[in-house]
């Protein structure tokens, strides 16, 4: 979820971060991989004219054909979906062996399973859903994936605050709830949900879930007031949104390889906790939302580059609730690493 409400940084610095510094007493062993693919599902944006890399593939137009009656052969090729959502297929091989997991789902019920069938995914192969966070721009496709799953039980990682209601009060517009996610629904739907508040340890140990993110830095201060939760007797400012988790593996040889829903515990902070939580230093690749979009979160644009320089990672494509001014700041200061997002995008990454 992005908020687009005119507000002020200085509302927004009202969350104070709990300072967490250091390596983890005890690092959790994140196994090493062999490969790494990444293939985003539902994106904001779906660029057809993207081109190939090393690393990086691009799905164009054709990727399926439709009636249109307009043109001399009665059809016509068209893309995938873009909708103001996320959604991330990341696969993982560990020797002879891959796992699949799903990352988010996606706005509406449609999109992220239209765009698996144009890419001709068979959803029905993964091995488990991980939510990165409660906001309906994540938890939309769920539906839709429950009916291509059928009556099968899959396993969905998630924080226990996912199902907390929010609102949006817009200036001059009054409240606006947010759609709320219900754990009645998703068990009935088919969804085995198992809710943590600590790391998460999937895939025999090679891909870890964050679980609450450590707030550290003295300029990522979370969401601004107009974003409220319920907490059973009234509505409060909601700048954490503690539910808020990142999906990390470690790529042998490379470093960690960080997938984000929207980033809400911000950038640096999450690539924080996932040094600190594995000991591993170096940080491979940041794929997924920053949240750095709108006038509450562009003046953390400029210390997060300055935080990422001194990381250095290999990749980073921010996509999503980034925000265009963030994009372009990311893409000048890192001009080999920064790789732009749409849907039908996957990153391969292989061990050194």
């Amino acid at each position: 979820m992005c908020d687009t409400t005119n507000t002020t940084a200085g509302k927004a610095a009202e969350s104070a971060p709990r300072p967490v510094l250091g390596q983890a007493v005890d690092p959790i062993n994140l196994a090493p991989v062999d490969e790494i693919r990444i293939t985003t599902l539902v994106d904001n944006v779906f660029d057809a004219l993207l081109t190939d890399d090393a690393r990086t593939s691009r799905t164009g137009f054709g990727a399926v054909d439709t009636p249109a009656g307009q043109f001399e052969d009665g059809h016509t090729s068209v893309g995938l979906v873009a909708e103001h959502g996320f959604s991330a297929l990341i696969t993982v091989r560990r020797g002879e062996r891959e796992t699949t997991l799903l990352f988010d789902a996606g706005l509406s019920p449609t999109a992220m399973v239209s765009n698996a069938d144009r890419l001709d995914i068979d959803l029905t192969n993964i091995q488990g859903v991980v939510l990165s966070h409660g906001h309906f721009d994540h938890a939309g496709g769920l539906a839709g994936l429950a009916g291509r799953l059928g009556p099968s039980r899959m396993p969905m990682v998630l924080h226990p605050q996912v199902w907390t209601r929010r609102r949006l009060v817009v200036p001059h517009g009054g409240a606006q709830e947010l759609p709320t996610l219900s754990k009645r629904a998703l068990t009935s739907e088919g969804f085995e949900v198992i809710e943590r508040r600590q790391p998460s340890l999937l895939v025999d140990g090679s891909v870890m879930i964050t679980g609450e993110v450590d707030r550290t830095t003295e300029f990522e201060h979370g969401m601004p007031p107009p974003h409220q939760a319920w907490t059973g007797t009234q509505w409060r400012h909601d700048p954490l949104v503690i539910d808020d988790q990142a999906l990390v593996v470690h790529l042998r040889g490379h470093g960690l390889v960080v997938l984000t829903g929207c980033g809400h515990a911000g950038a640096i902070n999450i690539l924080r906790q996932a040094k600190r939580l594995t000991g591993v230093d170096d940080i491979h690749a940041l794929i997924g939302g920053l949240h750095l979009g709108g006038p509450a979160f562009e003046p953390v644009i400029a210390p997060t580059v300055a935080a990422l320089t001194d990381l250095a990672p290999d990749l980073i494509a921010p996509g999503h609730c980034t925000g265009w001014r963030a994009q372009h700041a990311l893409a000048a200061a890192f001009p080999d690493a920064w790789a732009p997002s749409s849907s039908g995008t996957t990153h391969r990454l292989i061990s050194a």
